[in-house]
């Protein structure tokens, strides 16, 4: 453990970023799974993806320009000051991002049109036609993949950067992006699953086959917790006796991913309530997820072990 960093002092708008925007990736990518895997009565479901997904990449961006230093100057990260030409800094890990959230966003928007014009809201019935060649064909493949991978960047993205500092616990695992990345499904799912009960059109048949994926994705989720507490090595033990070690194991692992996948996975049916349940817990042990990985590396720098480091180096 690196015990001679600075406290990197990210806060809740970083939080709610990283829990949100990966809501709208696992989302937007269910959404387009079911264009390419579902039948004509699933779409409806396809639907409230995309109606999910463009709402959530926008306050998502309005949550990184709140985090700034100078939050009129976002545009910063976009343009250039002087041509205002729109310039990307490879070399910077913020602009990157800025640049993917805005293209996913652009996509995500797209598609939130379409779902309104097939759904014959807000006048936009008359396009019904287009939008439904917006996911079909040829063209339609490739924007799909296009906004999946724009998603799965934003999902897994966040976890790099994590693991791209010299922080502990973030430097010293490989697999937080890839946790971020399988949380971004189990919630995107969760929160469609939510949703679904209150859209009109849903089948209980495409409600069954998400809650069958839900399963699958949490069997995915639990496997790379168990990898990423693995990876911490001799860190392991300090991290679970911080608050956001506890929660993390307690929050995520135990109520957000093994209560929920026994209520998928249970034999017998659980009910429509227990199911609705089981997305809560999803969602609230994704949002615990965040925001303990986020703690984690402050807490380890105030813990004992570092103190003791730095005790050693001074003497």
């Amino acid at each position: 453990m690196n015990a001679f960093v600075a406290d990197p002092h990210w806060g809740w708008w970083i939080v709610w970023y990283f829990y949100l925007g990966g809501i709208a990736a696992g989302a937007y990518f269910v959404a387009t799974l079911v264009e390419f895997v579902g039948d004509e009565q699933d779409r409806q479901m396809g639907r409230v993806g995309y109606f999910l997904a463009a709402p959530l990449v926008a306050v998502c961006g309005v949550l990184l320009i709140l985090d700034l230093d100078q939050p009129s100057r976002f545009w910063h990260m976009l343009l250039d000051a002087e041509t205002l030409l729109p310039h990307v800094k490879h070399w910077s890990p913020m602009s990157i991002g800025a640049w993917a959230l805005l293209l996913f966003g652009a996509v995500s928007t797209v598609s939130f049109l379409g779902a309104l014009a097939e759904s014959g809201w807000c006048g936009l019935g008359r396009w019904s036609g287009i939008a439904a060649r917006l996911h079909r064909g040829l063209l339609g493949r490739a924007f799909d993949l296009v906004g999946t991978a724009c998603g799965f960047f934003i999902a897994a993205y966040t976890g790099a950067l994590l693991t791209a500092t010299n922080q502990p616990v973030w430097s010293d695992s490989p697999w937080i992006a890839a946790l971020f990345l399988a949380s971004a499904a189990t919630s995107g799912i969760a929160v469609m699953d939510l949703a679904a009960t209150c859209s009109i059109g849903v089948s209980p048949a495409s409600r069954s086959k998400i809650e069958r994926a839900d399963g699958w994705a949490l069997g995915l989720e639990l496997a790379v917790i168990f990898l990423f507490l693995g990876s911490l090595g001799e860190s392991l033990v300090d991290f679970v006796r911080q608050a956001p070690g506890r929660w993390l194991v307690v929050g995520t692992l135990g109520c957000g991913v093994l209560v929920p996948l026994v209520l998928r996975v249970w034999p017998r049916p659980v009910g429509r309530r227990l199911s609705l349940i089981a997305a809560v817990l999803v969602l609230v042990g994704g949002f615990i997820l965040r925001y303990s990985m986020l703690a984690a590396a402050p807490a380890m720098l105030k813990s004992p072990a570092a103190a003791g480091a730095r005790s050693e180096m001074n003497e």
